[in-house]
């Protein structure tokens, strides 16, 4: 069966509006912060917080990613397909890895923070002071990147299209 090029294809025309680039300054600033973070752990609490500090960065990964996905299926089921866990600095955890809508990143970003603050607030009660702590930092710290981007586009229109690179952000409307 022949394909109609023509008659099938369907052809996508986005308008760039914004694009930050990631400066060396900002990229030292945000590698510091958990640096900064632990040597202050340590001072005030002690030399275990070193332990709890390694312990929760895979732990804050594992609920986000849950909280995450959660939402994801709960909200737009077909589009967890084009969000995969990434390692590329500062894009680490549970991310589109193409281009993604605003408002589905915006809701996504916006329940995994609230209520993984809100799973560390309830644990605080029966964790050491210094593990939740460090959960609080590392989660911020994940969230950070991601809740500069919605502060930049705050007020801009709703059904943009949002790219996260290595080197900049960029955000389309069609």
């Amino acid at each position: 069966m022949a394909v109609e090029p023509q008659q099938n294809a369907t052809f996508y025309q986005y308008k760039l509006i914004k694009k930050w680039n990631i400066t060396r300054l900002w990229f030292w600033t945000y590698l510091l912060l958990p640096l900064i973070a632990l040597v202050a752990e340590v001072y005030f609490f002690s030399w275990e917080s070193i332990g709890f500090w390694l312990l929760s960065f895979p732990l804050v990964l594992w609920i986000q990613f849950v909280i995450s996905r959660s939402v994801l299926i709960m909200t737009v089921n077909h589009l967890r397909k084009k969000w995969r866990f990434q390692f590329q600095y500062p894009w680490i955890g549970y991310l589109p890895d193409q281009h993604m809508s605003y408002s589905t990143f915006r809701r996504v970003l916006l329940h995994t923070t609230w209520i993984g603050l809100c799973f560390t607030a309830v644990l605080f009660m029966w964790l050491p002071v210094s593990f939740s702590v460090s959960l609080v930092v590392w989660h911020v710290w994940l969230c950070l990147p991601r809740l500069l981007i919605l502060l930049r586009l705050f007020r801009q229109r709703k059904d943009g299209m949002v790219k996260l690179s290595k080197e900049d952000v960029s955000y389309y409307i069609s």
